[in-house]
């Protein structure tokens, strides 16, 4: 795996404010890896803003089931090949009451143990992610979605994932996090 060697300061722990701290501590157990946590030291407000606003406000207080929600990140993090959030999103999947057996079939969800609305929102993960820069909400891809959720909850869910996406990209870009083998953005 490449490890993460940003251009940016990495604050020290000990440097770190109190609750960026505790962040750095659960990255460091959960995913062996604390670069984001450090490098973002530099704006503890962005930061933060990144937690509360996108992860506590509108990811955790979605409408959408949070295994709906687990399933789509997880989806988008082995697409994008990111170490960090692979490990990280699984451990978070896991804790929202998916099965390592689930998880281990999202490379082939088709055919795996998921409902059709899981399909679904899966088939919108691959069209939103960065590998697939043709990726659209097609008619046959809404009709299948429609039927389980509705225009809100769609687009609701495309922001976040839209979030996901991006963030995925800064933290490529400016190396912020190990990288799979099979990443596509070295």
């Amino acid at each position: 795996m490449s490890q993460p060697e940003p251009l940016l300061r990495k604050i020290p722990r000990v440097e770190l404010p109190p609750d960026m701290q505790a962040v750095w501590d659960n990255a460091a157990q959960v995913t062996g890896d604390a670069t984001f946590i450090e490098v973002s030291g530099n704006d503890p407000d962005s930061f933060r803003w990144y937690l509360k606003s996108f992860y506590e406000e509108r990811f955790y207080g979605s409408r959408l089931p949070r295994r709906i929600l687990e399933l789509a990140r997880l989806r988008l993090a082995n697409l994008h090949g990111c170490a960090f959030c692979n490990k990280g999103d699984r451990a978070q999947a896991l804790a929202a009451g998916l099965t390592e057996a689930e998880l281990d079939a999202l490379p082939d969800y088709e055919t795996g143990p998921f409902s059709e609305p899981e399909r679904a929102i899966l088939a919108l993960a691959d069209a939103m992610a960065l590998t697939n820069a043709n990726g659209r909400l097609t008619p046959p891809l809404y009709a299948r979605l429609h039927p389980h959720f509705s225009d809100g909850e769609l687009y609701e869910l495309g922001m976040i994932m839209a979030i996901l996406c991006g963030m995925a990209k800064f933290l490529f870009v400016f190396d912020l996090v190990e990288k799979e083998p099979s990443c596509p953005f070295g």
